[in-house]
């Protein structure tokens, strides 16, 4: 090979390596979208009303897949896995406003007879065992208080899911507006990444890698 050809040459060399790493850019960028779209999501608790399981200031990762196979935008399932549960923390679209994510813990499935009395979680009309349902003496003035001290009985219709926060007194959720959608649900939370305390900016070490039940 004279000079002449190696020169003529080595750009094409250059070119083929920018390639290479636009592709594999191009190839991460997807399949975190994917990823993202179907498998895992991560998410950042905004509110108390999930304390004390989570904090203000927790990133949790949500199981997407757990539940199935969703159309991207329409969040329809099109190959189901399985439904939420009791006592699953879900993610799902606030039915007041789509645009919007909550986060709260199932108490009741379609078929079941939910209802609370003085504290007290009964489903069909037996008491429950309820280990995350958490009160306190100072109530949220902005919520009825009498929806607070007793609810239902109320029956869960077919494909839909009864919801609470597990800070039972400072919790806007299914009491207050109503079922949530199982096309609504974006996944189950199943633990926490990383913890962020904004009072005193410190890291929750003992936090981090937290198992959700």
């Amino acid at each position: 090979m004279n000079e002449k050809e190696a020169e003529h040459k080595a750009p094409k060399k250059e070119k083929s390596g920018l390639r290479e790493n636009i592709e594999a850019v191009v190839i991460a960028v997807i399949l975190a979208l994917v990823i993202r779209a179907f498998v895992v999501q991560p998410f950042k608790i905004p509110s108390g009303s999930m304390i004390p399981t989570l904090l203000v200031g927790d990133h949790i990762f949500v199981n997407k897949f757990i539940f199935g196979i969703r159309m991207p935008f329409s969040n329809h399932v099109i190959v189901p896995v399985k439904r939420p549960a009791r006592g699953d923390i879900v993610v799902f679209k606030y039915p007041v406003d789509p645009t919007t994510d909550f986060i709260k813990r199932v108490v009741a499935v379609e078929g079941d007879v939910m209802e609370m009395r003085e504290r007290k979680l009964y489903i069909n009309g037996r008491p429950m065992p309820d280990p995350h349902g958490s009160f306190t003496e100072i109530r949220d003035e902005n919520l009825s208080r009498e929806k607070l001290d007793r609810f239902g009985p109320i029956a869960v219709p077919p494909g839909k899911f009864f919801v609470m926060g597990d800070n039972r007194d400072h919790s806007l959720d299914s009491r207050f507006w109503g079922f949530v959608d199982f096309d609504a649900v974006l996944g189950r939370a199943f633990i926490i990444y990383w913890s962020w305390n904004s009072e005193d900016r410190g890291v929750r070490w003992n936090r981090i890698g937290k198992a959700l039940d």
